[in-house]
């Protein structure tokens, strides 16, 4: 799988969000795109990381800035998560992986001496062309917000 690097063009998102609209990178072009990956919603890390970002939402679009999260989890999930912490933002829905895969998200993860597959957590910024401006490896997800917009 191909690592992304800064400079290289966003590969394209297509997907439902979480209340079954289909969303498109595409559609936000023109403006700056937060495109954050999180292993399952309603996990302690994925909330503090989804509520940091809305809690700043303001901000992110007085600067300019979309956000859109992507997962694994259904529909059903991110609706669910998205309704309960009031989330401004879409949640895409990516139980194929798709997106996932071609961001290079996907792979070996270690927790409590076990390793498995999952999303590891991301964070890339597209400019306002569509190519990768930043890409966030390290996420604090209590600062995520100061992370970005530094």
């Amino acid at each position: 799988m191909k690592k992304l690097k800064v400079g290289d063009l966003a590969p394209k998102i297509e997907c439902k969000n979480q209340d079954g609209e289909i969303i498109r990178l595409s559609d936000f072009y023109g403006k700056k795109i937060v495109i954050f990956f999180y292993p399952r919603a309603n996990t302690p890390g994925c909330t503090a990381q989804a509520c940091n970002l809305g809690d700043n939402y303001i901000e992110f679009k007085k600067r300019g800035y979309e956000i859109i999260g992507v997962s694994a989890d259904n529909q059903k999930s991110q609706k669910k998560f998205s309704n309960k912490y009031s989330l401004p933002f879409n949640l895409c829905c990516d139980e194929n992986k798709e997106i996932i895969n071609d961001y290079g998200v996907w792979g070996l993860k270690k927790f409590r001496g076990n390793e498995y597959m999952g999303i590891i957590r991301t964070t890339f910024i597209i400019d306002e062309e569509g190519k990768i401006e930043e890409i966030i490896e390290k996420v604090k997800t209590k600062e995520h917000s100061l992370q970005i917009l530094h």
